[in-house]
């Protein structure tokens, strides 16, 4: 499959033929027809599939990958056309569940994304308010909370992971937020449970959601925050929203990243019920407030859970912020998209801009030796980077292990670094374990930096795992340098074959 913006797809409309390139995608239902030209990358089906599990019991096997318990693999994304107890609604699923689809729907290339995504982060492009008059997609029908029997569940089909979820949940909800002074505006994706029929509770990693700022200083001032959560995107708007500072500080609305990666603003909305904005294409927005004084456990159905999360284990259920809706709008028969919390999917949202993020700052500060870095799907995307090297000149030894701690700084939730030599595939795990077997020793070339903070999600990063960590959340955090020392680099050649004509071989190689 070809990863340049010149793919297409060719879709039927009204018996005329429509060509729908990458660089044409801006919602949720152009990348769709932009996947119906791409071989194996769309899976469609009408047999009636419940959102209470079964959603994700089925794509666990069709493409899920990541860090779910095996079998899973690499496949297409879905579109469920039959969600039961949802007659006008769709569900989608896994568009982002692989690289090379994710490359595909960008424009961009698949093994240097991160590299091309940082490139774009020196020309954001702000988001835009929707031009006055035209048509605004996500609220061609609007449900308000002041209506007779308005129940969110019913309007949203918002699925469970598992079958001891705590609830139904929004995993693709992009929330969008203000400071209270209005001069500070930003999304994040959070996980959301579906708690009542006009409550939500979201749940905020603490310290590091620039939401959760935003949302501390209402607290302080006794006001309940408004926010939209738009669903069913671009997928140029989910990759996005991993961003953290320090390339993103405070105050930068990581839509701009959006923006860049089109080239061309994303457009925004006024909510209807809310002094808020949303993305104008989304197939759902619910609009409410996040209340300042009120909370509740995500688990509405007593069993102790809340929902799989990325490093693949399912977490406890916890005491969250809940959001009070006051009106949620759609687009006409629409797409509700999901993703399972521990897929590859999250290594895509979560992963490229990790890689993004470590490119820039080392090559800042390093320019020239970082030749590509993957954020690896083992560590859902945050918690493991392999970083590709280069020591031109003897001087280079140990520019590897600052660049090391340029990627921890680049990105805090980072726990573990692997540094290889350029003739290693980062991309392959085998080629990289390879690497650490054959160059690496752990008395010389592991260095272990403990009492860091990581994340909260690693459930090993608890006093009860290890006694050198004082708080849950605090982890040792480690560089694997499995670098040859520049002094011995010709005794660790790797056998050299034969450059076949590979045209001549061309049917055979693909």
């Amino acid at each position: 499959m070809t990863t340049t913006a010149t793919a297409t797809a060719t879709i039927a409309a009204a018996g005329a033929t429509t060509t729908v390139t990458a660089d044409q995608i801006h919602d949720l239902r152009s990348a769709l027809d932009f996947l119906r030209g791409q071989p194996g990358q769309l899976l469609e089906t009408d047999v009636e599939v419940d959102p209470d599990a079964e959603v994700s019991g089925v794509y666990r096997h069709v493409g899920a990958g990541g860090t779910l318990m095996r079998p899973t693999k690499e496949g297409p994304a879905m579109l469920f056309s039959n969600v039961k107890g949802y007659d006008d609604a769709s569900v989608a699923i896994g568009l982002l569940s692989s690289r090379r689809r994710t490359a595909a729907l960008l424009g961009l290339d698949e093994q240097r994304l991160g590299v091309q995504i940082a490139e774009r982060l020196h020309s954001p492009v702000a988001p835009a308010q929707i031009a006055a008059g035209k048509h605004i997609d996500c609220q061609e029908v609007v449900y308000r909370a002041t209506d007779h029997g308005f129940d969110l569940r019913r309007i949203v089909p918002a699925p469970t992971n598992t079958p001891v979820d705590g609830g139904p949940y929004i995993t693709m909800g992009l929330a969008y937020g203000t400071s209270p002074d209005g001069a500070m505006s930003d999304v994040t994706i959070h996980r959301f449970c579906c708690v009542g029929p006009d409550r939500l509770t979201m749940f905020i990693t603490p310290g590091s959601r620039h939401l959760g700022a935003f949302f501390d200083l209402y607290r302080q001032r006794g006001e309940d925050m408004p926010i939209s959560i738009s669903i069913g995107l671009d997928p140029a708007v989910y990759m996005c929203c991993g961003f953290e500072a320090p390339t993103t500080p405070l105050g930068f609305n990581e839509l701009q990243i959006a923006g860049a990666l089109r080239g061309r603003p994303v457009e925004l909305a006024d909510c209807l019920s809310v002094p808020q904005k949303c993305i104008a294409n989304a197939e759902f927005v619910i609009e409410g407030y996040l209340c300042h004084d009120e909370e509740m456990n995500e688990d509405v159905r007593g069993r102790g859970f809340a929902m799989p999360e990325f490093p693949g284990y399912t977490g406890d259920a916890k005491v969250c912020p809940v959001i009070r809706v006051t009106a949620v709008t759609t687009r006409a028969r629409p797409i509700m998209q999901s993703c399972i919390g521990p897929s590859h999917e999250h290594v895509s949202m979560a992963g490229i801009p990790t890689e993004a993020s470590i490119y820039q700052m080392v090559e800042r500060a390093i320019p020239g030796r970082l030749v590509n870095v993957h954020a690896a799907p083992c560590g859902g995307g945050k918690f493991v980077a392999i970083l590709q090297v280069r020591k031109p000149a003897p001087s280079d030894e140990g520019r590897q292990r600052n660049a090391a701690l340029l990627a921890f700084s680049a990105f805090s939730e980072l726990k573990h670094v692997f540094l290889v030599d350029e003739d290693v595939d980062i991309f392959d795990m085998s080629d990289v374990m390879w690497a650490m077997t054959t160059r690496f020793q752990a008395d010389v070339d592991l260095i272990a930096i403990p009492g860091c903070h990581c994340h909260v999600l690693d459930p090993s990063n608890d006093p009860a795992f290890s006694p050198s960590i004082r708080e849950h959340g605090v982890a040792c955090k480690a560089i694997f340098d499995c670098t040859v020392p520049y002094a011995q680099r010709d005794g660790f050649v790797r056998s050299r074959f034969m450059d076949i004509d590979k045209e001549k071989w061309a049917s055979v190689l693909g």
